[in-house]
């Protein structure tokens, strides 16, 4: 392979940034550029939903990289000015406004779009959150109603949750789970999750949707459930879910799913490659297409994919990770929690918010569930990615609980 003169990164986010600080690592020293939808410089997402809407962090503080550091890159940022279509064969990226960007090879890494409810721009006071202005926008509103609606019981709506209620608002979650977090960590320590946040006096009401917004004079003032029942609301966050940002993709030829669909070393096409939220490759460790939603999984995969675009041809194998951060709790999960897994608590007490969860199927761990132990759930990572017979791992845990 030809070593490239010219690299286009569309997404200025962690997986974009980190693809470039990886190239220039790996010896590049062509033409480098960073194509943003924002008008800021790369910045930290997971931060948003916590720090920065809670108020302890400065917008500032999430940016990725100093400025110094950045013009260390000797890269051009062009921001603030999104992705409109991409011809493939000509390996050019045109812009909104009308620029024509061209390389030898294009990486993808646009991330997600939030999911909204039909009709909820109508209403003021909805909001979303995926970018640092959307979580200004949030904050300003918190801060002047004391009564908010959650509709989401994933990650970021319960996050969300724990800070506004960190507040000192009145929060309710909405969602169609059994328990918060349910379809990403099973039902028992999602049910684990349940009781920190009502401890904590946030409502639950979940296992039901949300049929509509209800408002007045163009402000939203309420919630109708699928049950006919209104919750009032000062403000609502709409926490649903997000989609791969590939709209703009269409048409260019690409195979379009589940986010950008890639081979194993994350190629999308002949010098077209994708990273993060929005690649979806083949894991050869598992013999199956996936798509991670995470931060890590962003810098972890750009790290090959620059590898890959030097001609090293590295397949991406990661051990799923993500974590998220509520109340007191750091819950961190590695691997796959399947619907029909055994779950075995291993290491502290889930009484005391202290402990360690390994996940089984088919006869062997296949995931962990870590909750306020970092150093105890990295050794028990282990068991996941050799894939650790269940009977050895029910057997220990018989033991250390006699």
């Amino acid at each position: 392979m030809t070593t490239p003169t010219s690299v286009l990164v569309v997404g200025a986010s962690a997986g974009g940034l980190s693809v470039a600080e990886a190239l220039r690592r790996e010896g590049f020293t062509g033409s480098l550029t960073l194509l943003g939808a924002e008008r800021h410089l790369p910045y930290d997402r997971p931060p948003l939903s916590k720090k920065v809407l809670g108020g302890a962090w400065k917008p500032e503080q999430t940016q990725l990289r100093p400025e110094s550091a950045l013009a260390k890159l000797e890269a051009e940022f062009v921001l603030g000015d999104p992705a409109v279509r991409l011809d493939v064969g000509a390996r050019e990226v045109t812009t909104a406004s009308g620029r024509g960007l061209r390389a030898d090879v294009i990486v993808l890494a646009t991330g997600l779009e939030p999911r909204r409810l039909p009709g909820q721009e109508a209403w003021a006071g909805v909001h979303v959150l995926r970018t640092v202005d959307e979580t200004l926008a949030l904050r300003a509103d918190l801060l002047a109603g004391p009564r908010v609606v959650v509709a989401g019981d994933g990650v970021l709506g319960t996050e969300i949750a724990a800070t506004a209620r960190g507040m000192g608002l009145t929060v309710t979650v909405v969602g169609p789970q059994s328990a918060p977090l349910a379809s990403q960590i099973g039902s028992q320590v999602g049910g684990y999750l349940a009781k920190l946040h009502v401890d904590q006096g946030v409502e639950l009401r979940l296992g039901i949707g949300v049929a509509e917004l209800v408002g007045a004079a163009g402000r939203v003032s309420g919630v109708r459930l699928a049950n006919g029942e209104v919750l009032p609301a000062d403000v609502v966050v709409v926490a649903i879910g997000s989609r791969p940002a590939t709209g703009w993709l269409a048409g260019s030829g690409l195979v379009l799913g589940d986010g950008i669909v890639c081979d194993s070393r994350c190629q999308a096409a002949a010098g077209i490659y994708a990273v993060g939220d929005v690649a979806f490759w083949h894991h050869e460790g598992f013999g199956a297409g996936m798509r991670l939603e995470n931060r890590t999984n962003a810098v972890e995969q750009a790290m090959v994919v620059a590898a890959n675009i030097l001609g090293k041809d590295r397949p991406y194998t990661p051990v799923p990770y993500f974590w998220t951060d509520q109340f007191d709790a750091k819950i961190q999960v590695h691997g796959f929690l399947p619907a029909d897994a055994e779950v075995a608590i291993v290491e502290g007490d889930p009484a005391l918010r202290q402990f360690v969860a390994l996940y089984g199927s088919r006869g062997k761990v296949t995931g962990l569930v870590g909750w306020n132990m970092v150093k105890q759930t990295r050794q028990h990572r282990q068991h996941v990615v050799e894939g650790t017979a269940w009977s050895e791992v029910v057997a220990a845990a018989r033991v250390a609980s006699t």
